[in-house]
């Protein structure tokens, strides 16, 4: 089975493209991106507080994401990035209260996959893009303000509107599971020890 076309980083989008509409259909779970490691545009690294979004992720769709300013999308010398789906990890520069119940207030620094979608969600018809991430990991509590560093490194799908929220949800719970498998590879997996995704420190070379 082929990849997806893997898009370049684009200008900002003044308004937001007309969609596809998109019923429940099964999607095959198999990883995306060449085996052999992420390729031009990837990686991209983006970076910001978390902020408070629209409130659906939990309430309606019981899928949880942190979301980032979109000023956060200004990375490798573009404004933005194409509107879709994407994977990758995700590091919080959380503090061990936030995670272990402790009372410690010494920041920690904590990696998890993520799948992300940066556009306009069709479906709610937002009047701006956001960028929201689902991390992989049940946290105890919110962590508003806390910085987040983004490691992109693959391409899922592009954004589409739905005919039904039922619809939305099964198509985000497979982006889930086809960005767990894309990680598990040794090519991929190995960004989680990344410097910066981990602590902010100046990026260094990944060898091939």
């Amino acid at each position: 089975m082929t990849n997806p076309t893997v898009p370049a980083p684009q200008g900002v989008q003044a308004t937001p493209p007309p969609p596809a509409t998109k019923t429940a259909t099964v999607r095959e779970i198999v990883p995306v991106g060449p085996h052999t490691g992420p390729i031009p545009p990837f990686p991209l690294r983006v970076s910001g507080p978390v902020v408070k979004g629209f409130g659906r992720g939990s309430k309606e769709l019981q899928i949880p994401t942190a979301n980032i300013p979109v000023e956060g999308l200004a990375v490798g010398g573009c404004d933005t990035v194409e509107s879709g789906v994407y994977y990758g990890w995700a590091g919080l520069d959380l503090a061990p209260s936030a995670e272990a119940g402790s009372e410690a207030a010494v920041p920690t620094s904590n990696v998890f996959p993520m799948v992300m979608s940066i556009g306009w969600n069709p479906f709610y018809k937002n009047e701006v893009r956001s960028v929201e991430v689902h991390i992989m990991h049940t946290f105890p509590t919110d962590f508003y303000g806390v910085q987040m560093r983004l490691v992109i490194l693959g391409y899922i799908r592009p954004e589409l509107d739905y005919v039904s929220k039922e619809a939305l949800i099964q198509d985000i719970k497979t982006d889930i599971e086809i960005a767990r498998v894309s990680l598990e590879r040794e090519a991929y997996r190995r960004f989680k020890d990344e410097e910066w995704v981990r602590s902010g420190t100046e990026v260094g070379v990944i060898e091939a």
